[in-house]
This record gives structure tokens, sequence and C-alpha cells, in this order.
């Protein structure tokens, strides 16, 4: 039996696959590595602790360099099985968000989580006795010692960076911001707040004044631009704390804008990971003023409904 003709493809398609690869996203060559980063912190307790954490790096060689650099910060369960059972933290289509956008993006797993293991550096006591600073302090010195690590690539701006996070991630983020720490341009709020549990107390989070006076010291020295999202059917903080908490801030003198979504789902506070076409427009729109324009080849965030602005200030 003879062998069938080999028969190769024709001028037209070899045209029409080059026009199909050409037109694949952006985030197609979205690269992943990981590092690990040694950390030093000190606890509530005044105990120092140092070892190291587990990072994950995401970036797009196509991308402009150097490029700026974007730490993601994780949140925080309620439960010690579900901290220390988290793995690696990856957040990857957010992540894959921000790299269109030109960013190489560091997602640390942070002290007594996941794969880096270790003490509850984040402890801040029982619900009726908060000591909610040190905790958010821990996390703040992880974010930055994360930042100057990954500053170190050659293809990273030493001087031009964005911090952001969701849920305990996002107060880290405003810690972050009122350190003032050089070369950080703007800070992202997503869900941010303590001591929530949408279980055992659904929008009523233990010490929530302490929260805001905590905000209000943050917004004493704060004065790069923030943005704080929250969305209304937050299940851990509820409507009306984050208002408040944002009042506080301004109040001390924050810069920041505040934005809230409709509600999302049975639990506005997954939106960072359920419905990311609900944020990114803002964030894109927060980053753009602030000077981190999308590379020409971005693909562009989906439109969503317009959220409802609360006490902006532009």
């Amino acid at each position: 039996m003879s062998a069938l003709p080999l028969r190769l493809p024709s001028h037209l398609a070899l045209v029409a696959l080059a026009a199909a690869l050409a037109a694949l996203p952006a985030h197609a060559r979205l690269r992943e590595s990981q590092m690990d980063v040694p950390v030093e912190v000190v606890d509530a307790y005044g105990k120092a602790v140092a070892q190291p954490i587990r990072v994950t790096v995401w970036s797009d060689d196509a991308n402009p360099t150097p490029a700026p650099v974007l730490v993601l910060g994780h949140g925080r369960s309620a439960h010690a099985d579900q901290r220390t059972g988290l793995g690696r933290v990856r957040l990857s289509e957010a992540s894959a968000f921000f790299v269109r956008r030109g960013f190489i993006v560091a997602v640390p797993t942070r002290i007594g989580y996941g794969v880096s293991g270790g003490e509850d550096v984040e402890d801040s006591g029982t619900c009726q006795d908060k000591n909610y600073p040190p905790g958010y302090s821990a996390a703040a010195r992880q974010t930055l010692q994360v930042l100057d690590a990954v500053r170190a690539r050659p293809d990273a701006a030493k001087d031009r960076a964005v911090v952001m996070g969701q849920s305990y991630g996002g107060t880290t983020a405003i810690a972050v911001g009122a350190l003032q720490p050089a070369g950080v341009q703007a800070v992202i709020n997503f869900a941010g707040g303590g001591g929530g549990n949408p279980q055992t107390q659904p929008g009523r989070p233990c010490a929530p004044q302490r929260l805001e006076r905590l905000f209000a010291h943050y917004g004493a020295t704060l004065r790069m631009p923030s943005l704080w999202l929250y969305t209304e059917n937050d299940r851990y903080f509820g409507a009306t704390y984050p208002q408040a908490w944002f009042a506080a801030f301004r109040a001390a003198g924050g810069t920041g804008e505040f934005t809230r979504f409709p509600p999302q789902g049975e639990d506005g506070h997954l939106t960072f990971s359920r419905a990311p076409q609900i944020w990114q427009p803002r964030v894109a729109a927060f980053l753009e003023q602030h000077g981190f324009p999308a590379p020409a080849s971005a693909t562009p965030a989906p439109d969503a409904a317009e959220p409802r602005a609360v006490g902006e200030d532009r």
C-alpha cells in the first residue's frame, strides 16, 4: 500500500496561522518562577523571627524593561488549619492582569502560612482584646523585604513599585504606604481589615474601633496615592465599618480614593478572586492616573458596571 501524500499547508493557511498566533492574549508568555526570600520580623510579643519565605514571581519577557514591581499580598483565614494548609500562594489570575500591564508581580506566602511555614507572627489575640498593629507591621516588613529582593533582578525597576493586597493583605498595603518606602508610588487596599469571620459574626469584625484607630494612625503618615476597594455585601467587614475606617484615615491626613462596588454573589469579600471583571477596570484607571500606563500590546480589561464611589479624593 502506498503512503498517503504529505499535505503541506498552503500560503494562505500559513498566513492565517500566523495571524491567529499574533492574536493570542499578551499574557500567553506569562512566566512563573519561585524564590526564597530571607525575612526578619518582630511579633506582638516582642519576639524576633527570621526565616525564608516562598515567593511566586510572575513576569513576561516581552514587557518593556526595567519593569515596575507589584507585590500582591494574600488574606488571612480565621482558622489555623486553613492558614497552614494554604500551600504556595500564586494568585495567578490577578497576577496575569498586572503582568499584562507591564509589571513584575511578586506574591509572597508570608510567615505562618502554607509552604513558608513557621509560627503565627500575625497573631493579634482574642476577639475581645485585639492588638492589631504588630501583626500588620510584621506583614508590611515582609512585603518590603520581598520588594527589595525582586528589585535585585536585572529586569526590575529599582524606583517604581506598587503594593496591593486583599483582606489582611489590603490593610498590609496601607501599612506599607504609611512607612513611606522609597520607590513605592501607590498602594491598593482590596477589602482590607482584620478580625472578620463570616460564619460566626458576619459583617461584625472583632474590635472595629481599634481598626479605625489603626487606619487613622496610618493616615497620619501615608501621603502617596491609595485606592480602597470594598463591596456592599462583604460578610467579613460589612458595609459601614470600611467607610468609617476610610473616614478616620482621611481625617488624619491620609490620601486616598474609596470605591464601593454593588453586592457581588453571596459574599462580596470574595470579589477579588471570583469577579475580576468588576475591579480590574477601576484598578487599571487608578494605575493609569498615577504613572503606570499599560504597554501598547496589553490586552484591555473588560468593561464593568460603574461602581458606587464614596468620598473619593481624586
